[in-house]
């Protein structure tokens, strides 16, 4: 297995529209982009013949062969310690923590190494390697499959950290995420594996590094990500009947963080909520308020809020649909806020 790229072969040509699920469309990444380099490798626990918990990587080493895509130990520091090597000896790896807190015993290697090569040898030694990790919970899973870990790598600077919320963007992310020259932790929200859109691929989005209005309005921004999109577009359908107009933002980006589109929506409704799965105290969106705030101050009409899970471990699956944000909460909090709309 060569660690040099042969040739820039073509994109595979454009698809019928078909109906894709977001994990059929990171499949369909990982495969393009496989197909695309030789340099691009897979690797976890439990990729290979079994295609992942998720079957994200599913008839991947039937064509592509153990050489591109096997199964690690059950070693996550080892995973990324070993696609550390690889990056800097010219691979493109991609590698999978499984769930979310099982990312944590590669802690000390993503802080200490993935984080800081580029910056430690003054730019010589770039890493582009990708950290896929299944994220967040309403999955009916216990509280080792189901956290919201994003502040964690968002604190920590040299990486890049990204969640889609649809198959489009699951895809064309994942395909920018592995062409990149630097590290890039693409969080997976495991509740939108199995949500669908008719899609021809090869397809782009926006920037991976660019949030997007997925629906206009007037009175209120709500900025969510991942998971709590569809639970922002929800509340927005619900509030119709209230006469509110909300507007909804998807980051998209966690970090770097995208102030130009976000500034741009909160100074034309004026108001704003984040919304996510994990904890409030220090919490993601603790940092998107801070900013919100400082930018936009002088447009803002009411404090920034934060509507989120409550401040616990993630609790057990009978119990997770009161711990996670819905629209009524959504509503609720909105509707603590002073309006005056006459």
């Amino acid at each position: 297995m060569s660690a040099t790229r042969t040739d820039a072969r073509p994109e595979p040509a454009a698809s019928a529209p078909a109906t894709l699920t977001m994990a059929g469309a990171l499949n369909a990444a990982l495969r393009d982009a496989m197909a695309a380099d030789d340099r691009v490798v897979v690797y976890g626990e439990d990729v290979g013949p079994l295609g992942g918990v998720f079957r994200v990587t599913d008839g991947l080493q039937s064509t592509f062969g153990e050489d591109r895509i096997w199964d690690s130990p059950l070693a996550e520091s080892g995973i990324v310690g070993t696609a550390i090597g690889m990056a800097m000896y010219g691979m493109r790896p991609v590698v999978e923590m499984q769930f979310d807190a099982f990312s944590y015993p590669a802690f000390e290697q993503m802080v200490s190494h993935v984080a800081k090569m580029r910056n430690r040898t003054k730019g010589r030694m770039p890493l582009p390697m990708v950290v896929r990790i299944p994220c967040a919970g309403a999955i009916g899973g216990v509280e080792h499959h189901s956290d919201s870990s994003e502040a964690y790598w968002t604190a920590t600077p040299g990486l890049t950290v990204v969640m889609p919320s649809n198959p489009a963007d699951a895809y064309s992310m994942l395909r920018e995420a592995i062409e990149s020259e630097d590290p890039v932790v693409f969080m997976e929200p495991k509740s939108r594996y199995w949500a669908k859109d008719a899609l021809e691929l090869p397809v782009r989005t926006a920037p991976m590094d660019r949030a997007v209005v997925v629906r206009e309005g007037a009175d209120v921004t709500l900025l969510a990500y991942g998971p709590t999109v569809r639970t922002a577009l929800e509340a927005a359908d619900a509030a119709v009947a209230e006469g509110l107009s909300i507007e909804v933002v998807d980051l998209r980006s966690l970090s770097p963080f995208d102030d130009e589109t976000v500034s741009a929506s909160v100074r034309k409704t004026s108001r704003a909520a984040v919304i996510h799965e994990a904890a409030q105290f220090g919490g993601y969106g603790a940092e998107v308020a801070a900013r919100v705030t400082e930018r936009n101050f002088h447009h803002l009409a009411a404090p920034v809020l934060r509507i989120t899970g409550f401040d616990i471990p993630y609790p057990s699956p009978k119990l997770e649909e009161f711990h996670l944000p819905t629209p009524d909460r959504v509503l609720a909090a909105l509707a603590t806020w002073e309006w005056d709309l006459a």
